[in-house]
């Protein structure tokens, strides 16, 4: 009854932010996403009858008691599920910076759903796992898929109908991200859109916006047009977290160094370069650009901290 499974983390670019049903952790708004190669979470799990409560060590050292909270109860969805009542141990490690702004909650969740059901011996579908993982952070359930993936808003009370799929996966873009700052943020997500959906003048505009921010992306992924993406994805950001600034108090995630990072973006575009900006909740900078021009815009980048050129990334998968 053990697994050990690996999935990378995505970055919205049509952005996810607050949820319809907190319980079921279904998204007020579809979302739509790409997963990236060499940011990832390898996660085991073992379940075993001899243990009296889960455990969690992550990265190396026992997790708080929140992190362990939300493990066990996702745990619980598959114990349920399998029939199990065997508690389990359960050791995940991020190759990239933990509760920053990179996604780290999407990558760590998807792996742990492929690890766990694997270990409990359940079969799931892609989509069954994406729904699952959805339980434990709504975007973990884009990082089960690789390349693009849009993640439905889904109607059903049950949330049967709110999962991810595939869009694209073999568009040959890259993402350029720049570390603004060292250590954990200061607001998590789930807090951060929790409160920005109920103080936020500018949150029921946000969410009107997103569902035509989502047809502009598809649309432009299908016809591979980098320069209708990079637009939309600009506007998405900025649009979600100017209703997060907008929250009272103020849901502000950005530092000196992240509006730094958009001006030496739009800089390289004014002088031809085809990149554009986007901002996850933290402060780091990503920038959407094609293969030619990755390294410039990451040597333009640089000066803001630590520096990552990703390519589209894999599937989720079992590695053990």
């Amino acid at each position: 009854m053990r697994a050990v499974a690996r999935a990378n983390t995505n970055i919205a670019l049509v952005k996810y932010w607050g949820k319809r049903d907190t319980a079921l952790n279904l998204p007020a708004v579809g979302s739509l996403s790409l997963t990236l190669d060499g940011l990832s979470t390898r996660t085991t799990v073992v379940f075993d009858g001899k243990l009296a409560a889960d455990s969690l060590l992550l990265n190396g050292a026992d997790a708080d008691e929140r992190a362990l909270g939300r493990v066990s109860k996702f745990l619980d969805l598959v114990r349920t599920r399998a029939g199990l009542i065997e508690r389990a141990r359960v050791e995940s490690v991020n190759d990239f910076p933990t509760a920053a702004g990179l996604a780290s909650s999407a990558s760590a969740f998807a792996a742990l759903a492929v690890a766990a059901t694997h270990a409990a011996g359940l079969e799931l579908s892609d989509r069954e796992l994406s729904i699952l993982a959805r339980r434990g952070s709504g975007s973990a359930a884009r990082s089960i898929f690789g390349g693009f993936s849009q993640m439905h808003r889904g109607e059903s009370a049950d949330g049967e109908d709110s999962f991810a799929e595939p869009i694209v996966t073999d568009w040959d873009v890259r993402l350029v991200i720049a570390a603004t700052m060292t250590g954990r943020k200061a607001t998590l997500s789930t807090d951060g859109m929790r409160h920005t959906a109920e103080t936020s003048p500018y949150y029921d505009a946000w969410v009107k916006m997103s569902e035509r921010d989502l047809g502009t992306a598809r649309d432009a992924i299908t016809r591979r047009d980098l320069q209708a993406l990079g637009e939309v994805t600009e506007a998405s950001c900025l649009s979600m977290h100017a209703s997060a600034m907008a929250a009272r108090p103020a849901v502000l995630y950005f530092v000196g160094a992240t509006i730094e990072g958009y001006r030496i973006i739009q800089d390289l575009r004014r002088s031809g370069v085809p990149a554009w900006f986007t901002c996850d909740a933290g402060p780091h900078v990503k920038a959407l650009t094609d293969a030619a021009h990755a390294q410039q815009v990451e040597a333009a980048l640089a000066k803001l901290g630590k520096t990552w050129i990703c390519r589209p990334g894999p599937h989720a998968e079992v590695l053990e």
